[in-house]
């Protein structure tokens, strides 16, 4: 993994700012810009991993942490009753874009299907 900071430190750290919905000594979760679903939060661990493999390998208490705050999330905005879906889009054919392993948490309307577009 490069040395060079993602996006997604530069948000933690504040130098970009971001709609924080959530954080705690080791998640920081915010609204995501295009999202997907009426509630679209991104859940990040603060310690940098590539995707979801590289972080249940390496820190599985992490990951607990990345889940909790993900059902802290979705209390907070109200759709634990009504729903939600948690997705980690693991490398490029799984559409991860920024990476430093996230999950999105998604909800508050009916959701669509997994799988191949159109």
């Amino acid at each position: 993994m490069s040395d060079a900071e993602t996006l997604f430190e530069r948000i933690i750290a504040g130098e970009i700012p971001s709609d924080v919905v959530y954080e705690d000594d080791t998640t920081f979760a915010f609204r995501d810009i295009r999202p997907q679903a009426r509630v679209h939060v991104l859940v990040v661990p603060r310690k940098r991993y590539r995707n979801v493999a590289e972080l249940a390998a390496a820190d599985p208490q992490l990951l607990a942490d990345v889940l909790k705050t993900a059902r802290k999330v979705a209390e907070l905005e109200g759709i634990t009753e009504s729903g939600y879906r948690v997705v980690f889009n693991t490398d490029a054919d799984a559409g991860q874009t920024v990476f430093h392993v996230h999950a999105h948490v998604l909800g508050g309307e009916q959701l669509g299907l997994f799988g191949r577009h159109g």
